[in-house]
């Protein structure tokens, strides 16, 4: 049976070399600093290996442990970590110069949504024929977005020209308030108030 894969980075055992080490046992208990041929030595004798855990401290911190289960140990809490990472992303929301109020606010409730999931969006107007000669219109129309989710989003640039396009990236304001899901009306106030109607009539 092969043995766990080592990980050059972390020193165990014979390639741990300094003049001296501050050891903490299996139990966690401190048994003092000492050479490492003498932690290993120890290690050795309770069939477990020395693993170096700190070695920017003064001096080196080393761990008797069992190298296998320490590096399971430390494989699990990075994939741990990873998992609770969020990863940005950037979403893109197209608009037309022309576009109508319905269509605009359809388009910033994404925005909003995607700004309260923690990504950041990329807000983009498409030209097409002659709409190239009017890019105030675009201008105008980025602008109010950036002003109207001021309160959720900050503007990572101002509204640029790039070829037939112009856009702006908006990322979530630290600390903004995430906006409050619609209440749905309580089926109990609406059987309450049949239930009047009926003894009414």
């Amino acid at each position: 049976m092969r043995g766990p894969r080592r990980d050059d980075r972390v020193r165990i055992n014979e390639r741990i070399r300094v003049r001296e080490v501050r050891v903490i046992d299996e139990t966690g208990q401190q048994l003092g600093i000492m050479a490492p041929q003498q932690a290993v030595a120890i290690a050795r004798q309770r069939g477990l290996d020395l693993v170096e855990v700190s070695a920017s401290a003064v001096p080196p911190v080393c761990r008797i442990t069992d190298y296998g289960r320490y590096q399971y140990t430390e494989q699990k809490r990075a994939r741990q970590a990873r998992k609770h990472q969020k990863t940005i992303e950037v979403k893109e929301i197209k608009f037309r110069p022309k576009v109508d109020e319905h269509d605009y606010q359809f388009k910033k409730k994404h925005i909003e949504r995607f700004l309260a999931e923690g990504d950041k969006v990329k807000a983009t107007i498409f030209f097409r024929g002659r709409e190239i000669a009017h890019p105030e219109i675009g201008r105008r129309i980025l602008e109010r977005l950036i002003q109207e989710l001021s309160d959720q989003a900050v503007a990572e640039n101002i509204p640029r020209m790039e070829g037939n396009t112009m856009h702006t990236i908006l990322g979530p304001r630290p600390g903004a308030r995430k906006p409050a899901p619609a209440a749905a009306p309580a089926p109990v106030a609406r059987e309450a108030a049949a239930s009047e109607e009926k003894s009414g009539s």
